[in-house]
């Protein structure tokens, strides 16, 4: 399986210069974060594959207007064409609003669907928006990493830990 993985920064060689020919062997689009609306429903329309997105820390918008034709997986356990994927979008905690989270907020919403994982028999992707805590995040609270991500993938050992944000 082949997915295209975007976050953070629209692509302008997607955005700008799309070739189809270059896309045609991509099975699944995942988003981890922070892009517009608009972008992602262009990707799922043009390359005409499923799109799974979770929540960047700047994503507020979406929640009065989702991305068109996108699929939100933020805070879900799904089995998309076979993988077991863990969706944990947001950022650590650096102001009040959504899609931020103290690291005890994330582990509360990961402990929602660890009976669905552990039903599954585990995890092959862990897509997030942040980093693991020590492993490329950044210094200020706004980027640092969560430790639960780093327990998630030390009890489940997911093929892929998928991120954006860094």
């Amino acid at each position: 399986m082949k997915i295209l993985l975007v976050a953070d920064q629209e692509s302008r060689y997607i955005w700008d210069f799309y070739n189809p020919e270059k896309f045609e062997d991509i099975d699944i689009i995942m988003s981890a974060g922070d892009l517009k609306a608009s972008y992602m429903e262009f990707l799922t329309t043009v390359m005409r594959k499923p799109l799974y997105y979770i929540h960047g820390n700047h994503d507020t918008r979406y929640i009065e207007t989702p991305p068109g034709g996108c699929i939100d997986i933020d805070g879900h356990f799904k089995i998309i064409k076979g993988l077991r994927v863990l969706g944990l979008g947001g950022s650590m905690r650096y102001k009040s609003g959504p899609m931020q989270y103290t690291e005890k907020e994330m582990i509360k919403r990961f402990k929602k669907l660890k009976r669905q994982i552990d039903k599954a028999g585990g995890l092959d992707i862990l897509l997030t928006h942040a980093p693991a805590a020590g492993i490329g995040d950044g210094e200020d609270l706004c980027h640092n990493g969560f430790n639960i991500f780093n327990e998630i993938m030390h009890i489940y050992k997911p093929a892929y830990f998928l991120h954006g944000h860094q």
